[in-house]
C-alpha cells in the first residue's frame, strides 16, 4: 500500500466543499487495489465493516438459534447474515465516503501523442499493426478515436524507416578509384 500526501495532477480533492491548501496537505492518502483513498475514511470503513458484519452475525445467530433446531445450521445461516452485513457496510461506506479524486482530461497536441507512442513502442518492442487487431479491439479503438492515431503513427514510422534506410545507403562510402598506381 503506497502512502502519500496531497495529490497529483490527475488525482484531486472532489466534492462541493472548497479545498484550501492547508486542508489539502493535511489529508493522508493511500493507494489500495489501484484506487486512491483517504486513510481516515479507510479506517472508518474498516471499523464500520467489522461492526456491522459482526453485529449482523451475532444478531442472526441469536434469532436463528431460537428458530432452527440444529445449532450448526443456525450458525451457518448466521454466517450468511454476517456476509449480508458486509454488503450493507460496503454500501453504507460508499454513500458516506465519496471518491477523493477527479479525473482531469487535457488536450494534447500531435507531437505529444507521437512522443507517447514512440515511448510505448520502445518499451514494448513495437506496437504492431492495427490490421492485426481483433474486430472487438478494432471497434473499441475506433470508438475512442485511437485507431486513426495508431494507423498514422505506423505510416509515419514506416516512412521514417524508409527515408532513414535511403539516407544510410546514400551516406555509405564507396572506394573511388582516383587513377593512383598500385
Amino acid at each position: 500500500m503506497e502512502q502519500y500526501r496531497g495529490h497529483s495532477a490527475a488525482v484531486g480533492i472532489g466534492g462541493s466543499r472548497p479545498a484550501a491548501g492547508a486542508e489539502l496537505a493535511s489529508h493522508r492518502y493511500a493507494e489500495v487495489w489501484g484506487d486512491t483513498v483517504e486513510l481516515g475514511h479507510l479506517a472508518w470503513s474498516v471499523v464500520l465493516g467489522i461492526g456491522i458484519s459482526t453485529g449482523a452475525f451475532f444478531a442472526g445467530e441469536r434469532v436463528l438459534s431460537a428458530v432452527v433446531a440444529d445449532p450448526a445450521i443456525a450458525r451457518a445461516y448466521a454466517m450468511l447474515v454476517g456476509l449480508a452485513g458486509c454488503l450493507i457496510a460496503g454500501a453504507l461506506c460508499a454513500v458516506l465516503f465519496k471518491p477523493k479524486r477527479t479525473v482531469v482530461e487535457h488536450a494534447t497536441d500531435e507531437t505529444e501523442r507521437l512522443r507517447v507512442l514512440d515511448q510505448l513502442a520502445t518499451e514494448s518492442g513495437g506496437l504492431g499493426s492495427p490490421d492485426d487487431l481483433s474486430p472487438a479491439a478494432r471497434a473499441e479503438m475506433e470508438e475512442l478515436g485511437l485507431l486513426d492515431l495508431f494507423a498514422s503513427y505506423e505510416a509515419t514510422r514506416a516512412a521514417s524507416l524508409t527515408s532513414d534506410a535511403q539516407n544510410d545507403s546514400a551516406a555509405t562510402v564507396h572506394p573511388v578509384s582516383n587513377g593512383a598506381r598500385r
